[in-house]
């Protein structure tokens, strides 16, 4: 099960961690979201910001690779979340360029020298085309028209046994971002 479908009450503790930094992260911003459009399908995390409190639009099940404009159709929205969803787009930069021009907060996950990039084999939407150097994404975003607010990176802890699992503990797997449009472009 994709940690994205995970029933509120099934959230295992190493999610929840990565939920709870979310979170967190989102809070420690001066910025306070009203209407917030999340990026991709409905999921377990749009459900925990409804229950905190914000009002959450999601674009659904769309290729956004195949239709990056449906982004534009959602006007009435004052901040955007895109959470472990550019990763999974042949081309991010088109989807990032369409956007509206209001807050955005991305986390992304982070490309492993110790691990190649994510694939199920048994669902397309479940694999990664991209798994980024933070440079890379910072160039994509400067590229896309977009400025780096502030942002942090953690690691992402597991309880398996092995050599990954220990590099795991040290290395940074996810990049989380708070950025603005640049509206000088």
């Amino acid at each position: 099960m994709s940690s994205a479908t995970v029933p509120l009450d099934q959230i295992s503790d190493l999610l929840k961690l990565r939920f709870d930094r979310t979170l967190e992260f989102i809070n420690k911003s001066e910025f306070k979201p009203k209407k917030i459009l999340d990026l991709g399908p409905d999921n377990t995390f749009a459900e925990i910001l409804r229950n905190k409190g914000y009002q959450v639009v999601n674009t659904g099940m769309v290729d956004l690779d195949d239709q990056p404009e449906i982004v534009q159709k959602f006007d009435d929205i004052d901040c955007i979340t895109s959470f472990e969803i550019f990763e999974h787009l042949v081309a991010p930069y088109n989807v990032l360029r369409k956007l509206p021009k209001v807050k955005m907060f991305i986390s992304v996950p982070l490309s492993l020298w110790f691990s190649p990039a994510f694939r199920n084999k048994n669902d397309k939407w479940d694999q990664h085309y991209h798994e980024f150097e933070d440079w890379q994404f910072d160039w994509l975003l400067e590229k896309s028209g977009w400025e780096i607010e502030r942002s942090e990176k953690w690691n992402s802890p597991t309880k398996e046994f092995g050599f990954r699992p220990i590099l795991r503990k040290f290395y940074p797997r996810y990049y989380v971002l708070e950025v603005n449009p640049n509206l000088k472009i």
